[in-house]
């Protein structure tokens, strides 16, 4: 049965790419979330002005793969103490985000950011928000499988350092 869940790490660009390659994983849509206008572009969203964050919307198949294995990629793909940042990337859209849709998922995700705070694997607490399930707007097509059209191996590279 396919279900879905919307995360924001950053530039949505790497996030995609990264989410593909899960099996069971059958479709990742790059896009904004959380803002308070209608049809976000990203040239709006840049401006700061409105609420939106840099999201994916992950589809999966969780008799292949589950909710819990996608928050651990998550949460291994980025940095989630810093705050409305990642790398490089600097304002509110680059926020670390869980969109929950249900009590059952919210309480997961608090119980693995309580499992990362308690480890010590990183110097400062998760600042991850949790926010309930919003309308995901899908990013313009440009922005859709960008990493697979305009080279994959640097962005690769990139996280294989961060992890490094």
């Amino acid at each position: 049965m396919n279900a879905k869940l919307v995360l924001g790490a950053g530039c949505f660009w790497g996030v995609e790419v990264l989410f593909e390659e899960i099996p069971g994983v059958k479709k990742v849509i790059s896009g904004y979330a959380g803002g308070h206008t209608d049809n976000p572009t990203y040239e709006t969203i840049c401006t700061g002005t409105t609420g939106h964050i840099e999201v994916v919307e992950i589809e999966y198949d969780d008799s292949e793969t589950t909710y819990e294995a996608l928050l651990d990629k998550f949460f291994f793909i980025h940095d989630p103490t810093q705050f409305n940042r990642q790398g490089p990337d600097i304002g509110e859209q680059y926020k670390s985000v869980i969109f929950y849709n249900s009590e059952n998922e919210k309480t997961i995700a608090e119980g693995k950011i309580k499992q990362i705070d308690d480890s010590g694997e990183h110097q400062g607490k998760v600042a991850t928000e949790l926010r309930e399930a919003v309308k995901f707007y899908p990013a313009e097509e440009y922005h859709q499988d960008f990493i697979e059209k305009n080279g994959k191996v640097c962005y690769h590279q990139l996280y294989v350092q961060h992890k490094s």
